[in-house]
């Protein structure tokens, strides 16, 4: 991008049509590849999807409507995006919304009662509960997802020391495949007895931690050959020494009867999924400690994982116990992720464009021989048209509106005269 002589900003072609893809490219990647073409109510509580808040029906942040709905049932209200969420099902037209009905799908439960909502509904995020834009800010300050509540945080509100301790490449670009926020840290601490190959590079737990065994794990462990040998000598405890312990967001143990779920609602956890990957798991613990009792001897603090990390979790018996037992079974599915969901989303967009391509090409196969020619001498004009007009002006000059306008004129003029 350059500027006039009058300092007014200018944009080459090619600047306009890369923008453009980029933007179109960010939108697929957010709406995972969904047209918005017809209510994702009917898919039931789909995995991931794009979510949107409408403060307008909702003022009080209780509700949450696909991308289609948002395009058709709330055209001109104030709606906001929240990039997207998990287990979520359509609200749109439910109960939440009084007398107002879904225009696409009007005949929705009068509840989802497995969605669930926080304080981004009503625009607000991170620890400071501050809105998106902030409107008190100049410049937007970049915010990092923790990949369990799915809550949003400026970098400074991490309890980090420093925001140089985020894992980044001397461009600025993340290390990190996923973050951890502090208080869901407190949740799934046993994370840290894992080897450091599952932590982003500098974004590794350094506190030792004790076990229920009275022993020291440290971040270093032993590489992967002896743990693997780990997996043929230890187990889990056995179900009569397992401790049965729920966190609650101060990492304090509560009972069964009032478990705290983080990042998602008291739901019974969906393990269909997952029943293939059970099926063939090591019948023996990855770790050979009992993780539902290890604990931090030090402040928890934020987490960040590397490229595939979650390949890397223990998915024996015991271990999916406790995290069917503490409502985070998303973690062991890969699909979960948010690079599986944009993966997803740009595989979509190629075979978007490639149908695309193929209807343009079969409308012109389809045409007789004279449009096709019309067509044909259409395109040729105007490149002569094009060329032209470049070849008598000055390139130090900005190209303006009335100068396309001009192009077409003449282009218009050429074909009366034939």
């Amino acid at each position: 991008m350059a500027a006039d002589e009058e300092g007014e900003q200018t944009v080459s072609i090619n600047e306009y049509l890369q923008s453009i893809e980029e933007e179109e490219l960010e939108a697929d990647l957010v709406l995972g590849g969904d047209e918005g073409d017809e209510c994702t109510y009917s898919k039931g509580y789909m995995k991931r999807q794009a979510i949107f808040s409408c403060v307008t029906c909702t003022p009080n942040g209780n509700a949450g409507i696909c991308t289609a709905c948002c395009l058709s049932c709330h055209d001109g209200h104030e709606v906001l995006e929240l990039w997207t969420k998990r287990n979520f099902r359509c609200d749109c037209g439910n109960s939440k919304f009084g007398e107002f009905s879904c225009k696409l799908f009007p005949n929705k439960d009068v509840e989802n009662t497995e969605n669930s909502y926080n304080h981004n509904f009503k625009g607000l995020y991170c620890t400071c509960n501050h809105p998106y834009p902030d409107p008190d800010l100049e410049e937007q300050v970049e915010m990092i997802q923790c990949c369990m509540c799915e809550d949003w945080f400026h970098e400074e509100h991490l309890s980090l020391n420093s925001p140089n301790e985020i894992p980044r490449d001397e461009e600025g670009e993340p290390l990190y495949e996923d973050f951890v926020c502090k208080a869901c840290s407190e949740i799934c601490s046993f994370l840290t007895l894992y080897p450091k190959t599952i932590w982003a590079a500098g974004g590794q737990p350094i506190a030792p931690l004790t076990t229920s065994k009275d022993k020291s794990v440290v971040e270093d462990i032993p590489p992967k050959d002896d743990v693997a040998r780990k997996r043929e000598n230890h187990a889990c405890s056995d179900s009569s020494q397992k401790v049965k312990l729920v966190v609650d967001a101060n990492g304090e143990p509560v009972s069964d009867d009032k478990k705290f779920v983080t990042g998602e609602s008291s739901q019974n956890d969906d393990s269909s999924s997952l029943s293939r990957t059970i099926a063939s798991s090591h019948a023996t613990c990855f770790l050979g400690e009992d993780c539902m009792a290890a604990s931090l001897v030090s402040e928890s603090k934020p987490l960040f994982f590397s490229k595939n990390w979650r390949d890397a979790l223990c998915r024996c018996s015991k271990c999916f116990d406790m995290y069917k037992q503490k409502h985070i079974s998303y973690l062991l599915d890969k699909e979960d992720s948010i690079a599986e969901y944009e993966k997803s989303a740009k595989q979509k967009r190629e075979e978007k464009l490639q149908r695309r391509e193929g209807a343009e090409l079969n409308f012109f196969n389809n045409l007789g021989h004279i449009e096709k020619m019309e067509i044909l001498n259409g395109i040729a004009d105007f490149k002569d048209e094009f060329h032209s007009f470049l070849g008598s002006f000055d390139p130090s000059k900005a190209i303006t509106a009335a100068d396309v306008n001009q192009i077409f004129e003449n282009l218009k003029n050429k074909r009366r005269r034939v």
